[in-house]
């Protein structure tokens, strides 16, 4: 996969395109990737995905604790994972979105691009003031060659799956729904750093992630979660937090993985939720938070072993 994170976007090949945020890869911008790299193979184009960095709502600062699904590492490599062509990150700024919706349809995808096939949600909006949206780009299409299709919201429970939607369930620790609407349960990223070492003095060695500042983390707490570590899942508990207990003072993400025993300080992690567990805490002392380990990982277990995961397990195998 092509990976452009510049203006330089110039294509010699014709290209079958869908734009997009895309912030957690969820079911419905799945559907667009797909069909556009459908039609890139029916018709001999370049699939390009073309999305924006840094992400709109971060430019314009319309929420203060906006945070993203995933970070743009996260979302480069689930690109590759999808067979994409080519991945932009086009550079956004309070100047570019000031650009007309014609100049940016015709000038930009249309010339520069070499689309020839355009895919995007039916509420797409794009340009300046967002005045432009798919019956703008219909009308430009047919007047320069472009094969435009608006393709449906995908629903969920009886509403549009959407990334502030996925945000929200996030945050209320509605795992299960937030997962089913990423197709792919929410993951996290990062390499491992070195900690207090104070897990192993208890019996349970932990691994410590850092991830992406801008990364929107469920509420602190612990959570059953399966770690994928070079191609190979372990079972695990993972908290969030600061660990009160031993007077922690910065967040971090600790997991405790099942039968690992592993030195990998530098390595890359990918961590998935399933379930919540319970909130974070601060107990009377080292032995109950001993013990209370003990319990999550045996809720754990269960969890792993239970018909709420079977599907999961079967998209994994």
């Amino acid at each position: 996969m092509e990976h452009i994170t510049d203006a330089c976007i110039d294509r010699s090949r014709p290209t079958a395109i869908t734009l997009g945020n895309f912030d957690g890869l969820h079911q419905g911008h799945r559907a667009l990737i797909q069909l556009t790299k459908e039609f890139a193979k029916e018709e001999n184009l370049e699939s390009v995905v073309f999305s924006f960095a840094p992400h709109p709502m971060l430019v314009f600062q319309k929420k203060e604790d906006f945070a993203l699904i995933m970070s743009p590492e996260e979302k480069c490599f689930a690109m590759e994972q999808m067979g994409v062509d080519t991945y932009v990150e086009y550079p956004f700024d309070k100047e570019f979105a000031a650009t007309s919706a014609y100049d940016f349809a015709v000038k930009l995808l249309f010339e520069r691009m070499h689309c020839k096939v355009l895919v995007v949600g039916e509420n797409y909006h794009f340009g300046s003031q967002r005045s432009g949206d798919y019956a703008t780009l219909s009308r430009l299409g047919e007047e320069y060659g472009v094969k435009v299709i608006a393709v449906p919201s995908v629903q969920y429970d009886g509403a549009r799956v959407s990334s502030s939607r996925i945000r929200q369930c996030l945050v209320d620790q509605e795992l299960e729904q937030a997962n089913t609407m990423l197709t792919t349960p929410y993951f996290i990223m990062g390499q491992v750093k070195e900690g207090k070492k104070l897990g192993r003095t208890i019996g349970f060695p932990t691994v410590n992630i850092e991830a992406h500042p801008l990364k929107l983390f469920p509420p602190n707490g612990v959570y059953a979660t399966k770690t994928l570590y070079q191609g190979k899942y372990y079972y695990g508990v993972t908290n969030i937090g600061k660990n009160p207990t031993v007077n922690g003072e910065q967040k971090i993400i600790e997991t405790y993985l099942f039968d690992f025993n592993q030195m990998i300080y530098g390595q890359t992690l990918q961590i998935f939720f399933y379930q919540f567990l319970r909130s974070e805490k601060k107990f009377a002392d080292v032995a109950e938070l001993q013990e209370q380990i003990a319990i999550n990982a045996k809720q754990t277990k269960a969890y792993f072993a239970s018909e709420a995961y079977m599907h999961w397990k079967a998209a994994d195998e």
